[in-house]
């Protein structure tokens, strides 16, 4: 059975994300390969993939490394995630399905719940699916994709500090919801834009321990990482 190129892309990225890769560090093929459990054909697209995404870049001598972004690269990520998620809640009202309401507003109440709480780790996970089933919702697949890959590029070069009131949080991905549910497109992007500048304030630059250094990818135990192949049989 071949596992699909896009499994392992997915696998690499997520290392990317959480630091298993540092910036600026080699990502050899053979390494990745059995790193993963696969062959080097699909490590090989994956990587293609990953540098079109920037996530990855190819230097002369050196081959595939993990991207460096600069501060202000960073910086733009975060203007232009604020620009397209009022555009995604937008089009959420004009096209939401009743499985996308009832889905949002379980995602709201359950947040509120461990808002009051004070339950921080649910709380960051919850946002996460909130934002993504909204953006679902647009019903667009280029905007779907693209704030996809935004939140993930985010994730790699920003930590975010918990809301000082998470209840108001929630309070205001509750407004945003009742908005998409009466299919008021301005109001859905007023208040999705409020909220969006509102969390970028809580995002810090994660920045290296060491600047400059420069390690290669973990070795390779005995016990190989295999990649999530649910689906692969497609």
């Amino acid at each position: 059975m071949r596992i699909p190129a896009h499994s392992v892309c997915t696998a690499i990225r997520d290392d990317i994300v959480s630091g298993v890769y540092e910036r600026g560090s080699r990502l050899t093929e053979e390494l990745l390969a059995r790193r993963y459990g696969v062959s080097r054909v699909p490590v090989r697209e994956a990587l293609r993939t990953l540098e079109s995404e920037g996530f990855v870049v190819t230097r002369r001598h050196a081959g595939a490394c993990v991207a460096e972004p600069t501060e202000q690269e960073a910086a733009d990520l975060l203007e232009v995630r604020m620009l397209l998620e009022p555009l995604g809640a937008a089009r959420a009202a004009q096209r939401r399905t009743e499985a996308h309401l009832k889905v949002l507003r379980g995602l709201v109440r359950l947040g509120q719940e461990r808002a009051r709480r004070g339950e921080g780790e649910d709380l960051r996970s919850l946002g996460g699916w909130f934002h993504e089933t909204l953006t679902q919702a647009s019903g667009s697949p280029g905007l779907i994709a693209l704030l996809t890959q935004l939140r993930h590029k985010i994730a790699w070069m920003y930590a975010v500090e918990q809301p000082a009131r998470p209840v108001d949080s929630w309070a205001e991905h509750g407004a945003i919801v009742d908005a998409v549910a009466r299919g008021d497109a301005e109001r859905a992007r007023a208040l999705t834009a409020q909220h969006a500048e509102r969390a970028a304030g809580a995002h810090r630059l994660r920045r290296p321990d060491r600047p400059g250094r420069r390690t290669p990818p973990p070795r390779v135990s005995s016990s190989q990482h295999g990649v999530n192949i649910a689906g692969a049989r497609h």
